[in-house]
Protein backbone atom coordinates (compact mmCIF):
# COMPACT_ATOMS: atom_id res chain seq x y z
CA UNK A 1 0.00 0.00 0.00
CA UNK A 2 0.79 3.39 -0.64
CA UNK A 3 1.26 5.91 2.23
CA UNK A 4 -1.45 8.43 1.92
CA UNK A 5 -3.54 4.88 1.76
CA UNK A 6 -1.95 4.10 5.03
CA UNK A 7 -2.31 7.42 6.36
CA UNK A 8 -6.24 7.41 6.03
CA UNK A 9 -6.73 3.84 7.44
CA UNK A 10 -4.73 5.70 10.60
CA UNK A 11 -6.96 8.43 10.46
CA UNK A 12 -10.08 6.70 10.14
CA UNK A 13 -9.58 3.67 12.65
CA UNK A 14 -6.95 4.85 14.86
CA UNK A 15 -9.31 7.37 17.11
CA UNK A 16 -11.82 4.83 17.79
CA UNK A 17 -8.77 2.25 18.60
CA UNK A 18 -7.62 4.48 21.10
CA UNK A 19 -10.97 5.15 22.70
CA UNK A 20 -11.66 1.71 22.71
CA UNK A 21 -8.38 0.58 24.41
CA UNK A 22 -8.97 3.78 26.90
CA UNK A 23 -12.01 2.37 27.83
CA UNK A 24 -11.37 -1.40 28.20
CA UNK A 25 -8.30 -0.20 30.49
CA UNK A 26 -11.03 1.61 33.02
CA UNK A 27 -13.64 -0.93 33.14
CA UNK A 28 -11.07 -3.31 33.76
CA UNK A 29 -9.83 -1.68 36.77
CA UNK A 30 -13.87 -1.60 37.62
CA UNK A 31 -14.10 -5.10 37.00
CA UNK A 32 -11.74 -5.94 39.10
CA UNK A 33 -13.23 -4.02 42.52
CA UNK A 34 -16.37 -5.43 41.73
CA UNK A 35 -14.48 -9.22 41.68
CA UNK A 36 -13.26 -8.04 44.64
CA UNK A 37 -16.54 -6.79 46.83
CA UNK A 38 -18.30 -9.98 45.76
CA UNK A 39 -15.32 -11.95 47.19
CA UNK A 40 -16.15 -9.64 50.15
CA UNK A 41 -19.40 -10.19 50.36
CA UNK A 42 -18.95 -13.99 49.72
CA UNK A 43 -17.46 -14.24 52.52
CA UNK A 44 -19.57 -12.14 54.67
CA UNK A 45 -22.61 -14.34 53.35
CA UNK A 46 -20.71 -17.98 54.32
CA UNK A 47 -20.14 -16.25 57.85
CA UNK A 48 -23.29 -15.27 58.49
CA UNK A 49 -25.17 -18.85 57.34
Amino acid sequence: MEMPVLVGILGNFGFPVVIAIYLLMRFEKRIESLTEAIAKLQQIMNTKF
